[in-house]
């Protein structure tokens, strides 16, 4: 991605999820009501966030068969990228089900925070922080980026378990396709959300993930023009 054709495709998605999410028509859903339109920017963030770790799960893989520090590099900037989006996703969540679940539906506030989504959520987040600190605990470079690899690859597997499959088989869970809350699975099966829900949501999780992937290139080529004597050095070694 050489171009800037991308990084403009980005800003106009962007702009058509923040004015159609607010100002487009949306279904009358039962509890959800208005705040459906937090999914054009909860879901479609985490979305985003799977496709950055994936890149960056892509990269660790990669390093591991290459042991080219630039692949390092490249797998630990989406991988911050997506822990932006992850925490983001987050709070938007946490937003909605204080609003739907809390000041709606009558919820204690203790309840909604036993959520199962958002406790195994969290936990994957914080899976992904351990890469971080990981990381920081190694002075030497090859080391550091073969064990990150390594742990990269654990924790985008657990991201799935935590995030998507634990949540779908525990009790208590008020999600879609959780036990004991509403069937289905919504954004991914076309008879979950209405058709203007998806005119809206679509480009949103490509608008979102477009930016993180801007926010990582960015970071990657500061990084990359910082670390070029020692890159070069390792490239010829």
């Amino acid at each position: 991605m050489t171009k800037s054709w991308w990084k403009i495709t980005s800003f106009v998605l962007l702009i058509y999820t923040v004015t159609g999410g607010f100002l487009l028509d949306v279904p009358r859903l039962p509890i959800l009501n208005e705040t459906i339109r937090n999914l054009y920017f909860h879901v479609a963030m985490w979305f985003a966030m799977t496709i950055l770790f994936s890149i960056s799960f892509f990269y660790s893989i990669r390093y591991l068969r290459r042991f080219d520090l630039r692949d390092d590099i490249f797998a630990r900037h989406f991988a911050s990228a997506g822990c932006l989006f992850g925490i983001l996703g987050y709070i938007t969540g946490f937003i909605w089900v204080s609003v739907t679940w809390v000041a709606d539906q009558g919820q204690s506030l203790s309840g909604v925070i036993r959520e199962p989504k958002l406790i195994f959520a969290a936990i994957g987040l914080l899976i992904y922080g351990a890469y971080f600190v990981l990381r920081g605990s190694f002075t030497d470079i090859d080391k550091r980026a073969k064990t990150s690899a390594v742990y990269s690859i654990f924790a985008y597997v657990m991201l799935f378990v935590t995030m998507f499959i634990i949540p779908r088989i525990v009790e208590g869970s008020l999600h879609p396709g959780g036990k004991g809350g509403q069937g289905g699975n919504p954004a991914l099966n076309f008879k979950d959300i209405d058709s203007r829900l998806r005119m809206v949501f679509y480009p949103a999780v490509l608008g979102w993930t477009l930016l993180g992937v801007w926010i990582a290139t960015l970071r990657i080529r500061t990084q990359l023009i910082t670390d070029k004597p020692l890159l070069h050095t390792t490239h010829k070694n």
